[in-house]
């Protein structure tokens, strides 16, 4: 049963203040923890094994009884304003709850590659929410895994977790410079595709059953150097249009979904190869 230790009613409280303060990725690094909102990201977190360190919620705009889903997953239980709570969370609708967890951590060293795996790695994407709808993305398609390197935004900042749905918390995510993460799938045999107007197939023409890496760039530059150097293949989404190039999360949706698509085929042809013996 939940059982609030405490009502705030002011922004002057420190419990609040604290609260507000981890909204800067900066004091949310330095201090270990970050912050969740909504109902359905919270549910996320929680079943992905995320320790809420506090909860607070408002009375007028969520039941109780709907609380009993975080019962036991922390003693810090707070009741707050309905002013209170329009003044402190980054978006007005979340359902009337918000609350601090620990961050993980997530560098590729405790990366485990399944079998066959297909990756997705994007170099210095900067905007909040296109890493965000990225990683709803990879997570509807069943990527292994997506890896940020040379990060330029925190995984754990608030359009992060909102433009993903919570996904955030549901697919693996690990970060490392680009120079690791070639190392590594060089040792893993991974083949590199890199999404590039040079010296570029399309997109549909490659192999993605095997095991392969999607590289997709920063928003304004693309990719860097070295990961041009080390392409097995550049890839590009043909276009028609007067646009030489799309948003970045819609490039990952389009060449993402196709390797899936391509994997499922090649799964079918097993299956009924198999039966046929």
């Amino acid at each position: 049963m939940i059982k609030p230790k405490e009502h705030l009613t002011s922004l002057k409280n420190p419990k609040i203040q604290n609260m507000v303060s981890l909204h800067k990725s900066r004091e949310s690094r330095e201090k270990g923890v970050f912050l969740i909102e909504g109902v359905r990201e919270l549910e996320k977190a929680v079943k992905a094994g995320y320790h809420l360190t506090s909860l607070f919620y408002c009375p007028e705009l969520i039941s109780i009884e709907y609380l009993k889903i975080f019962s036991g997953k922390t003693t810090e239980v707070y009741t707050i304003t309905k002013e209170v709570f329009q003044r402190i969370t980054y978006r007005g609708n979340n359902g009337g709850l918000i609350a601090t967890a620990k961050r993980k951590e997530h560098h590729i060293i405790g990366l485990q590659l399944n079998k066959n795996p297909l990756l997705l790695i994007l170099e210095s994407v900067e905007k909040p929410g296109n890493l965000g709808a990225i990683l709803r993305t990879a997570d509807a398609a069943g990527v292994d895994a997506v890896i940020v390197c040379d990060q330029q935004t925190d995984l754990y900042n608030s359009n992060v977790i909102r433009s993903s749905l919570g996904c955030i918390f549901t697919i693996p995510v690990f970060v490392g410079s680009s120079a690791e993460v070639i190392d590594l799938l060089k040792a893993n045999e991974i083949k590199i595709y890199c999404t590039s107007l040079l010296a570029s197939v399309p997109y549909y023409t490659i192999d993605f059953t095997i095991s392969a890496a999607i590289i997709m760039g920063a928003e304004a530059t693309g990719l860097t150097p070295i990961w041009l150097d080390h392409s097995d293949q550049n890839i590009v989404i043909p276009m028609r249009g007067n646009v030489d190039s799309l948003n970045v999360s819609t490039s990952a949706a389009i060449v993402i979904f196709e390797a899936m698509k391509q994997r499922r085929f090649e799964k079918s042809k097993r299956t009924k190869s198999n039966l046929s013996k």
